[in-house]
């Protein structure tokens, strides 16, 4: 049987704040735009990644059975790449290996990270306000590794390439705050005066 061979679409058809870098039978890799979250909550409304991708698979029409399935999230102030499943069976396979998967990111933040590599560590937990932080308490959050390299510096801030070992919520954010190196444009965690409308992330 021959490879399956990537799907192409229309602009028209393109789903709004995605861009569409791979699509076959089992996955839909996209370009996600800041601003937009990954995938609704209780709390949150609005559209997300998740609900344009499956406006974009069902072309319009509501009573399609066509779906996507979420293999992993990205922070709503992030722009990255976001891989979707379009099968439970696709989905499994891929949260099987996930762990697995190498997930970098750049970060530019404030001032200049000393060592130039290491690993932060600490407990993160959500409180009621939403906002996460970091504890030694390990009874009270999840036990979160970040990695970073310096890259360069640009006078008083610098270039990390960042390395997850753990995924949890706004866990870059809280971790380089945590250090004293806030992100840029970071008002949430760190950063006072916002030179950026969002995180440099």
């Amino acid at each position: 049987m021959p490879p399956d061979r990537p799907r192409k679409r229309s602009r028209k058809h393109q789903p709004l704040g995605l861009e569409i870098l791979h699509e076959d039978r089992d996955i839909i890799v996209v370009s996600k735009a800041a601003g937009l979250l990954t995938i609704g909550t209780g709390r949150d409304g609005g559209r997300t990644a998740h609900s344009a991708l499956s406006d974009y698979v069902r072309k319009g029409n509501p009573k399609s059975r066509e779906r996507v399935f979420i293999v992993h999230r990205l922070d709503r102030d992030t722009s990255g790449v976001l891989v979707f499943a379009r099968s439970e069976e696709a989905k499994e396979t891929l949260q099987q290996h996930w762990k697995s998967a190498e997930k970098t990111y750049l970060a530019f933040v404030e001032g200049h990270p000393d060592p130039a590599e290491d690993t932060i560590t600490s407990y993160l937990v959500e409180n009621d306000a939403r906002r996460v932080y970091s504890t030694n308490d390990p009874s009270q959050g999840k036990l979160s590794h970040t990695r970073y390299k310096v890259l360069k510096t640009v006078g008083e801030r610098a270039l990390l390439e960042i390395s997850l070992i753990t995924g949890r919520k706004n866990q870059i954010r809280v971790h380089l705050a945590d250090k004293g190196w806030p992100i840029v444009g970071d008002s949430k965690y760190g950063q006072k005066i916002r030179h950026n409308k969002r995180p440099a992330l």
